[in-house]
């Protein structure tokens, strides 16, 4: 059953501790064996994927085998209903809908005596897209990575994900082709990651690596961070609730759960000044879980990482909250809006009673790729911005740098850069 702490009566430090401890940040322990696998990548390539996937995978790839084929893509849609088809289409309407909004154009400004600045919006060329394939099927997780790159204008993304003998799900690959990606690859792992950064003689060298995966994945992209860039390192997912009386704890436990379903790492908090919510969250929680099919994970993840916390007004609800910094916010309260300016730390905040989580990870736009492990203090949501880059433009003509030659020199020489220095004077003598 789900811990229930009282704030007024309770110090909070270990309830944060606890949560802090989630974090893939640190992950000395599986170190040593990722490195050995990415070095052998980079040095192997093609070799040593064939090899780890029949080690770890259990499944015999070849260099033909190791592409996801055009007929393979066309024969999954015949595997998926028309019905999720169209949501499928739907979902990736809305999240390109959203994210063209987010698109900037270069810009150039003009000052006295010719001076001329400005930045270029560039996409980055190649974007690899890494899928899991474990316990779920995360077709949207494929639409939330590729769309934004797409949005961007990324010329090329490569998808991969881990090879199974009954071969890749279908809805991955359909929603892999609806999305745009260009190549697909039956690896996964450490090695796919490897494989991304260095290239090998079947995949190319990418410029980003985004997508989510288990602590070899997040270990092997924190590892090659700097070869070429990567999103974030992700950590277990996490939601939590501010709620006061008007909220439905039926629907106030569901969305806890939609979470808590993902992971026994995964972390459900439900912040309330209601001690009568917190106790009909607490019975709805044990009620709505008998009947889920992931009940086994579920319970892990609220024995170890759930709480209901009883505070003493809504100021302290949204003080936790900005402290957890969670992945997913929801406010079920009765007057929504008037809390979002003062949440500060959040991944996404949802407004009222009906605008469930799980809107967000499928449906409506806004990109499901969040900051974890309280890291919504610092970063923001995937987005298009994050497959572009920027280069600065300078322009100055010779009167515009005779205006300014003594200040440049000046401060050269005070930093002890003659050669700096020079360059000005040379212009003049």
């Amino acid at each position: 059953m789900i811990e229930i702490i009282d704030s007024r009566k309770t110090d909070l430090s270990g309830f944060y501790k606890k949560l802090s401890q989630r974090s893939q940040m640190e992950l000395g322990d599986v170190f040593s064996k990722v490195e050995e696998v990415v070095n052998n990548v980079k040095l192997n390539g093609d070799k040593a994927l064939l090899e780890y996937s029949s080690k770890f995978d259990r499944v015999e790839l070849t260099l033909v085998n190791i592409r996801v084929s055009e007929e393979e893509i066309a024969n999954a849609y015949s595997k998926v209903s028309k019905e999720l088809l169209t949501v499928i289409r739907k979902a990736k309407e809305n999240i390109e809908s959203f994210h063209s909004k987010q698109k900037e154009n270069s810009w150039f400004t003009t000052e006295k005596d010719g001076v001329l600045l400005g930045q270029l919006y560039r996409p980055l060329e190649i974007v690899g897209v890494y899928v899991p394939g474990g316990t779920a099927v995360y077709p949207s997780s494929v639409l939330m990575n590729v769309i934004p790159a797409k949005v961007a204008g990324v010329e090329k993304v490569i998808m991969v994900t881990p090879p199974k003998s009954e071969g890749i799900n279908p809805a991955i690959l359909v929603a892999a082709k609806e999305a745009g990606v260009d190549e697909i690859y039956c690896i996964g792992g450490a090695q796919a990651i490897a494989a991304l950064a260095f290239g090998t003689e079947t995949l190319p060298k990418v410029d980003k690596i985004v997508g989510p995966g288990n602590t070899y994945v997040a270990m092997a992209k924190k590892m090659v961070y700097g070869y070429c860039d990567i999103d974030a390192i992700a950590g277990p997912s996490e939601i939590s609730v501010i709620a006061d009386n008007t909220a439905n704890p039926k629907y106030v436990a569901a969305d806890l759960l939609s979470q808590a379903e993902h992971d026994v790492l995964a972390s459900a908090i439900l912040v309330t000044t209601s001690e009568k919510l917190a106790k009909e969250v607490q019975i709805e929680l044990d009620r709505q879980t008998v009947y889920l099919s992931r009940k086994e994970i579920i319970n892990q993840s609220i024995d170890k990482y759930g709480a209901i916390v009883i505070v003493e007004s809504m100021e302290k609800a949204v003080e936790i909250i900005n402290k957890i910094a969670p992945e997913h916010l929801e406010l079920c309260v009765e007057e929504p809006f008037s809390f979002l300016d003062g949440i500060r730390n959040a991944g996404a905040i949802f407004l009222g009673h009906y605008s469930s989580e799980p809107l967000g990870d499928y449906y409506a736009g806004p990109n499901h790729v969040l900051p974890t492990s309280g890291t919504a203090r610092f970063f923001s949501p995937l987005n298009v911005g994050d497959f572009i880059k920027k280069t600065s433009v300078i322009s100055y003509t010779k009167k515009a740098l005779l205006g300014v030659k003594d200040d440049v020199i000046l401060f050269a020489e005070a930093e002890g850069l003659d050669a700096h220095a020079n360059a000005i004077k040379v212009r003049f003598e």
